[in-house]
């Protein structure tokens, strides 16, 4: 059953200032998530990497908040983060305080799908929990 879905979309040349900031990095993304800065030959290019590969992880952030039901009350941004698994899909990562919010209200058996998809100004993302008791947890 499906406990909730949510979804949004974030403006890339927003982050543009956040690359440049590591504290936002810090206070927003979690560890798993975070990709230096590199002094490479094309930094024009890498900085439009690194702008839409935050885009599109805050999107995530802001679309699970959503389907969870809380916003991001009791949550903290850099406990949970999106990573690749080895066949390149994107999954949530989910700290210890983050996993038992999730536990809480959506129950042991929770599990949670996410897309994602960024092209030039925009990035989107959307995710869906599914509880198969079917039953909410508080």
């Amino acid at each position: 059953m499906i406990f909730g879905i949510g979804t949004d979309i974030a403006k890339v040349s927003r982050f543009e200032k956040w690359v440049r900031n590591q504290e936002l990095i810090d206070r927003f993304f979690n560890e798993c998530e975070i990709v230096a800065l590199c002094d490479d030959s094309d930094r024009e290019k890498r900085m439009r990497f690194l702008c839409e590969h935050y885009a599109s992880r805050f999107a995530a952030k802001e679309a699970f908040a959503k389907a969870l039901g809380t916003g991001f009350t009791g949550l903290e941004l850099s406990d949970f983060g999106i990573k690749k698994n080895e066949s390149g899909k994107p999954e949530f990562y989910f700290g210890e305080k983050t996993r038992g919010i999730i536990e809480k209200i959506c129950g042991k058996d929770a599990e949670i799908h996410i897309s994602i998809s960024h092209e030039k100004e925009f990035a989107v993302s959307f995710v869906v929990i599914e509880n198969h008791k079917g039953v909410q947890y508080v």
